[in-house]
């Protein structure tokens, strides 16, 4: 039989230890909470980031490589505008820049769906939804118009309008967004002739196979300037579906956050606008083609 008193000493320490059982509770629920935050930091630390290689950021480009994106066709120089968004970004993930490895992409199989070879490409790849569904993208590091470039001697360098390239013979690289904008927006009576690179493309401009080409707008500053001399930017229009440009990633990849976390951080500082000035700071001037 229990005494009064320890009847009473029972009910006494039932609620303490109630109350010390909830402490319990709200502190690892509150160890827990504050955890989270540290934890999801610590996801983009060096160490724990998911890259092909362990201590190694691999970076894919297509080949050649043409400025203004890259300088000298080696886009391990650090010299060109995506050369140095690449680096940049490395930075940001805590890799030095003998710790980023280059690796070969064309253009074409970069937003292919399947496992890559790279960490991250950047290759002036616009954000399309089609491609967002095979490939991840970070968010945009620069938005390009795109441009006409026409051999002075065409008719097509004449042009003000885009109904004024109606009748042109156009040509433009297979599977880039330029197509889009050739079959959306210029609406040409003939096919436009596709070309499987930039070097058949700028090379069927250079030989008159075709009137003018289309491409973005820092591209045709190059072309114009360092390829076909005999060419001249007829002007720039926006295509639809815009032209942002965005590291690619593998669909799904651990990484894209913190590449994303890293644009942020570029773009917040004012580095991501200084090297675009730097690099990208003479694509101006060309007229607008309504």
């Amino acid at each position: 039989m229990t005494s009064p008193r320890s009847a009473l000493a029972t009910l006494l320490v039932a609620p303490l230890l109630a109350l010390a059982a909830c402490g319990s509770d709200d502190s690892s629920s509150s160890s827990s909470s504050t955890a989270t935050p540290a934890a999801a930091a610590n996801a983009c630390a060096k160490d724990q980031l998911a890259v092909k290689t362990p201590g190694t950021l691999t970076v894919g480009t297509d080949k050649p490589a043409f400025p203004p994106y890259f300088e000298d066709n080696k886009p391990e120089n650090g010299k060109g505008f995506e050369s140095a968004v690449a680096y940049a970004i490395a930075a940001k993930l805590g890799f030095s820049k003998d710790q980023v490895k280059w690796t070969i992409v064309p253009f074409n199989s970069s937003y292919a769906p399947g496992p890559k070879s790279f960490d991250f490409d950047v290759n002036q790849i616009s954000i399309t939804p089609p491609r967002a569904k095979r490939v991840d993208f970070s968010t945009p590091y620069y938005t390009a118009p795109q441009a006409v470039v026409a051999l002075k001697k065409s008719p097509a360098a004449k042009a003000t309008t885009l109904a004024a390239l109606a009748d042109a013979k156009l040509g433009v690289q297979v599977g880039t967004t330029s197509l889009d904008a050739v079959t959306n927006t210029i609406k040409p009576k003939s096919q436009p002739q596709v070309f499987n690179d930039s070097n058949d493309t700028v090379r069927a401009l250079k030989d008159g196979r075709v009137d003018a080409i289309v491409t973005d707008l820092p591209t045709a500053f190059y072309i114009t300037a360092a390829q076909v001399p005999s060419a001249t930017i007829t002007g720039q229009f926006d295509a639809p579906g815009g032209d942002d440009w965005g590291a690619l990633l593998q669909k799904g990849s651990k990484l894209t956050a913190c590449v994303n976390q890293a644009l942020g951080k570029l773009k917040s500082s004012g580095e991501l606008q200084q090297i675009t000035d730097r690099w990208m700071g003479g694509q101006a001037g060309a007229p607008k083609l309504q």
